[in-house]
This record gives structure tokens, C-alpha cells and sequence, in this order.
């Protein structure tokens, strides 16, 4: 058990080596504050309904939060070559290419993607749903750019802005922008 005051409540998370009494001990000493019950572990039902009972009898607010799972830490993916057609290179974090991503070649990352050369082919930044994420280039000639859910076509015969560049979603849309320097 550990019970410790957050910025607006106690929290108090059960880890299933702790009696119904200790648990309800720690609530009646603890100090006048909203309640947050975490189960991190298989807890006895007594022991839980022991924190909630001495909670109801001093009139504190109770709420149950989820067990934290574990942290995924992404990793960023790097790719020492021009990208084919063809070929295809998917990863839960960011993707930096040192090179080219030419037509029939995909890029299909979680986080960012970050091509150190011309972007041809296509490329799915926040490919979980991250609307967050951006697609920086120094030459950006992609036909389609995918971010999260949105998608920008190329209109026919257009060009590339002539330097680096960034795609971002802003307002429902992805928006092309200078990057690194001003126009």
C-alpha cells in the first residue's frame, strides 16, 4: 500500500500485501483531501470495501482510477539508405530516413517523420492517431501525405516550395509549411 498526496487528492494505491485494517487505518489518519483509489494488484474485495467505508464515514470524495500500466517508450527508427520502390519501413516511434524516398516507397511511423532528402514516395506520420505528429523533408514531392486520420492529395503538376519543408494537421487539414528558414 502507499497513500501520498497529489496536487488536488490522495492517492492511495492497494498492491495486495495489505489488510483491510491497515488500509482502513491509513484513511481515517489521512489528511481531509478527495480520495483516489488505485487496485495496481489482485486485492481481497474486504480490503477494498474497507478503504471505501472509512472514506463514506469522513465524507471524502472517492474515486477509482485504472492500474498504470507500463510506459511504452518509443524509439526513434533510422534508416541509413534511399528508400525504393517498393519498400516499405514501419515503426510505433518516430522514422528519420538519411536519404530519399522515392515513389512506391512508404514511411509509416507512430511519431514523426523526418526525411533527410527528397520525399517521393509515401509518407503516414502518426499512423496510431497522433494528430500531433509532422512530416519534415528538405524536399517535400510526395503525392499523398498521411497524418493520423487526414489525408492531402497533391493537387496534378504541382511542385515542391524548393527547400525543407514541414506538413503538419491544423484544423482538420494538413498545412505545408517553410521549415528552417524564411520565405
Amino acid at each position: 500500500m502507499r497513500l501520498r498526496a497529489t496536487l488536488g487528492a490522495l492517492s492511495l494505491r492497494l498492491d495486495g500485501n495489505e489488510t483491510a485494517a491497515e488500509v482502513a487505518a491509513a484513511v481515517v489518519a489521512a489528511p481531509e483531501m478527495p480520495l483516489e483509489v488505485e487496485v495496481a494488484a489482485e486485492v481481497a474485495g474486504e480490503v477494498v470495501e474497507a478503504a471505501l467505508a472509512a472514506a463514506r464515514e469522513r465524507g471524502l470524495q472517492v474515486s477509482l482510477r485504472p492500474p498504470r500500466g507500463e510506459r511504452k517508450v518509443f524509439h526513434t527508427e533510422l534508416v541509413h539508405r534511399t528508400l525504393r520502390s517498393g519498400q516499405r519501413v514501419s515503426s510505433a516511434g518516430t522514422v528519420v530516413v538519411l536519404g530519399d524516398v522515392n515513389p512506391g516507397a512508404e514511411v509509416v511511423a507512430g511519431g514523426d517523420v523526418v526525411v533527410v532528402g527528397a520525399l517521393r514516395g509515401l509518407a503516414h506520420a502518426g499512423a496510431e492517431g497522433n494528430e500531433q505528429a509532422t512530416i519534415w523533408a528538405l524536399e517535400l514531392a510526395a503525392k499523398q501525405l498521411r497524418i493520423a486520420e487526414v489525408v492531402a492529395i497533391a493537387p496534378e503538376g504541382s511542385e515542391s516550395g524548393g527547400g525543407p519543408e514541414r506538413a503538419r494537421v491544423e484544423n482538420g487539414q494538413i498545412f505545408i509549411e517553410p521549415w528552417g528558414r524564411k520565405r
